[in-house]
């Protein structure tokens, strides 16, 4: 068996081995992929052929040693496909440690999330309850108060701007906290809840984090202000000027005035809710749960009303050039349309990336996957 798993690696890693289709040869995107999904199953197939060795020798404190090293490097570079093949052919391996960390326990120290779903997934293990405890406690503290713990700074470089930092940290002990509820209330030698240690470990990030939204919220509170009055003395002094026998508008029947007028309403009520979202940021109390759900909901909805705004002042502005200069020439909806859209591109090139960014980060998939069974922590607390 290890003999024709070795043949087909050392075939497979052959240099003459190619993926054959015509479509990897015209489409380079399709060839790319192929060749990542290649890369990955030569991994795979050498990892395996390795495990097949280290698994022949008899002493198990030998086979220990061998596969520590890539065990932890593997957990700590967050590689769970690694780590669930080892575990597989070594179950012993769980109880490996790194600077008298667990994996499992590492694993959310490091904010690990795809070897930690690859651990609360697995079958169960060998010595189940004991592993469960050992894994779960250490000197007082369990899975909650390591969550609760400031991730490290490459971790946290992986987001930018502190609130969406914050946000990531509170997502990250939520998720702790719904795998494991019942160790929410749990004291450690120090006497502290885990949301005790989360408070003390974040408070800098808190302030980094209410400082960025503040000025974020602050610029976006002066541009939806302009806007309002630009729209405003659009719609009093419409373009045209009115009837002074009826006081309706002249070019009340132009199809350009009615695309006007509809742009500059939406225009001001657009501008007016983007405002009062930012304003509402910038009273609130900023408290640590205030990052998870509440403030960049009212980012969100307040940079999609500040788009729309945008977008509408420039329809109703290019309406009103052509109401009052086109006479009817059509040549002249290409270079309007063609300026309008200048501004339109800029703002969504400068704030789709943080619009992406807030979306995916309050509206992505979760961070671990829900749990096979509840896990209950039952720790005696003096």
């Amino acid at each position: 068996m290890a003999e024709d798993s070795r043949d087909s690696v050392i075939k497979f890693l052959n240099p003459a081995h190619r993926v054959s289709g015509s479509s990897s040869a015209t489409v380079p995107h399709i060839k790319q992929l192929q060749e990542d999904k290649r890369k990955h199953h030569k991994t795979s197939m050498l990892l395996k052929l390795i495990l097949d060795e280290v698994g022949k020798l008899s002493e198990g404190r030998d086979i220990v040693s061998h596969i520590r090293r890539a065990f932890l490097d593997a957990g700590l570079n967050d590689t769970p496909e690694v780590v669930d093949e080892i575990l597989d052919y070594f179950p012993r391996a769980i109880w490996s440690v790194h600077n008298n960390y667990y994996i499992t326990q590492f694993a959310v120290i490091y904010r690990c999330e795809n070897v930690f779903n690859c651990l609360v997934s697995k079958p169960s293990l060998s010595n189940a309850e004991q592993l469960s405890n050992a894994h779960y406690w250490l000197g007082g503290n369990n899975l909650l108060h390591f969550a609760a713990q400031l991730a490290p700074i490459e971790k946290r470089n992986l987001v930018s701007g502190a609130a969406l930092q914050m946000q990531k940290e509170l997502q990250w002990f939520e998720a702790i906290k719904e795998y494991i509820p019942l160790a929410n209330e749990a004291l450690n030698d120090k006497k502290e809840t885990p949301l005790m240690i989360f408070r003390r470990e974040h408070t800098k990030l808190r302030e980094e984090g209410e400082e960025w939204m503040k000025k974020t919220a602050d610029s976006y509170t002066i541009t939806a202000a302009l806007i309002i009055t630009i729209v405003f003395a659009a719609a009093i002094t419409v373009p045209g000027g009115t009837n002074s026998d009826n006081g309706k508008p002249i070019y009340a029947s132009n199809p350009s005035f009615i695309i006007f007028a509809i742009s500059d309403a939406i225009a001001l009520f657009t501008s007016t809710t983007s405002l009062l979202l930012s304003l509402s940021i910038l009273t609130t109390r900023f408290r640590d749960e205030d990052f998870l759900y509440k403030l960049p909901k009212r980012l969100i909805f307040g940079l999609a009303m500040l788009f729309l705004s945008v977008t509408s002042l420039m329809v109703a502005f290019s309406a009103t050039l052509y109401l009052m200069f086109g006479d009817g020439k059509a040549w002249i909806v290409i270079p309007i349309a063609s300026l309008a859209c200048l501004p339109i591109a800029s703002f969504v090139t400068l704030q789709l990336p943080l619009l992406y960014d807030l979306i995916s980060s309050t509206y992505g998939q979760g961070f671990i996957k829900k749990p096979r069974k509840t896990k209950k922590i039952s720790r005696k607390t003096e």
